[in-house]
């Protein structure tokens, strides 16, 4: 596999590399760069422009390992036991598909470890599509920012399995909730190319089910 250099301009190949990176350094972020991210952040689009998010940017380690301890258990008791006893994810052999369990385990057990973490939150009742179509632009914008920097990310909403507890911990209104839970470091591990099924299996022409032919 051909790797990449950390940090690039160029669009297309920030896209084509923008790995979910959950080994991550414990090293500092500079604050402009954490700045960077978020206005990246705050370009995307949102319903009507009405830019109703808010965005936490967690550096209290008390905050982070009080949280890390819901996000270890709803690793551990909800989703490592459905991803163990599936298939491995499209593309992935069993090999493959194990790395990135053991991927996903080493983040639940380090996450407090990660040196900046950023929540985007939305007012609102429950999370519904519609909202998330107001703050998953952002979110993304926010990950091709970090990638375009060098610094690795992903996105993660494993915790809301205790959703009322971390978010209370959090020290966020009722009336506001989290959308996903950003940890942003130096990544360990280095970029490369993402895998990901063929067009040809994902994309339709006109009507479900018609091969598109590009």
């Amino acid at each position: 596999m051909v790797e990449t250099a950390s940090a690039t301009t160029d669009l297309f190949e920030i896209i084509r590399t923008t790995r979910s990176m959950r080994r991550l350094k414990t090293d500092p972020v500079p604050a402009d760069l954490i700045r960077q991210i978020l206005e990246a952040g705050v370009c995307a689009p949102s319903g009507g422009n009405m830019q109703r998010w808010r965005f936490l940017v967690i550096q209290d380690p008390d905050i982070k390992r009080t949280v890390g301890v819901y996000y270890k258990r709803a690793w551990d008791e909800v989703v490592a036991p459905r991803y163990r006893a599936g298939a491995p994810a499209p593309g992935m052999d069993q090999a493959r598909f194990q790395r990135l369990l053991a991927a996903a385990e080493y983040l639940a057990a380090h996450i407090h470890e990660a040196p900046v973490w950023i929540i985007p939150c939305l007012q609102g009742d429950a999370p519904t599509r519609t909202a998330g179509s107001s703050m998953y632009p952002a979110v993304q914008n926010m990950l091709l920012a970090a990638r375009a920097l060098g610094l690795g990310a992903t996105l993660t909403t494993l915790y809301l399995s205790f959703e009322k507890e971390v978010e209370a911990a959090l020290g966020l209104p009722a009336d506001w909730h989290s959308y996903a839970l950003l940890p942003l470091g130096y990544p360990l591990g280095r970029f490369g190319p993402v895998r990901r099924i063929p067009l040809e299996e994902v994309v339709y022409a006109d009507r479900w089910g018609e091969v598109y032919r590009s």
